[in-house]
């Protein structure tokens, strides 16, 4: 049987890899280097929270309460609905790389509200955290926490690298078209997820 810590970072790693709202939000904020330590912090954090009440056993409850699912789904398809148009405002009117489209950094408090939303909003991080490695981490009975561990390590691996790595893409994004087109994808992949989780209800 492998290895329940191991277990845990690869399928937790597998799920967040995953292109989605919330990568693309920590992506964009490590390109402009725009309060990185709390986006990743919140990130993180947020996933271990989720990932420990999965194994605790909140994961088989939330399978029973498919109105609470269709609640989180309206909510989180309007908030992803609104952060899509706006990246599709800003991909018509690009800003510079350190600005918004009005000219102003990002405050501290919108980017936290935003990370907080786009985690606690989105009913797919209920699925693959609570339900999922729930589910999963309930097969390694007495080690369930050892496969926890797994999963929530490679979470703040991820995040950490994300956010702090995306840097790197900096010089690529000097140009205002490669911004233009970051922004036309985040746009895409949120409204997309939006009228996937319509359309799951």
């Amino acid at each position: 049987m492998t290895s329940p810590l191991l277990a845990g970072f690869g399928l937790g790693l597998s799920l967040i890899v995953a292109i989605g709202a919330q990568n693309a939000f920590v992506l964009r904020q490590g390109l402009r280097k725009e309060h990185v330590i709390w986006i990743v912090a919140i990130c993180a954090l947020s996933d271990a929270i989720l990932i420990a009440l999965g194994i605790w056993g909140l994961g088989a409850l939330i399978e029973q309460a498919d109105w609470l699912l269709v609640v989180v789904r309206i909510a989180g398809a309007a908030f992803l609905t609104w952060y899509g148009v706006r990246s599709a405002v800003r991909a018509a009117r690009p800003g510079k790389l350190d600005a918004d489209p009005s000219g102003r950094p990002v405050p501290l408090g919108t980017a936290i509200a935003t990370a907080l939303a786009l985690t606690w909003l989105n009913p797919h991080v209920y699925l693959d955290t609570v339900v999922l490695l729930g589910s999963i981490g309930a097969t390694y009975e007495d080690a369930r926490w050892w496969f926890a561990a797994g999963a929530i390590s490679g979470s703040i691996v991820w995040f950490t690298a994300l956010g702090f790595g995306s840097r790197l893409l900096r010089p690529l994004f000097a140009e205002a078209v490669s911004w233009r087109v970051l922004d036309a994808l985040i746009a895409v992949v949120m409204l997309a997820i939006a009228a996937s989780l319509l359309l799951g209800l």
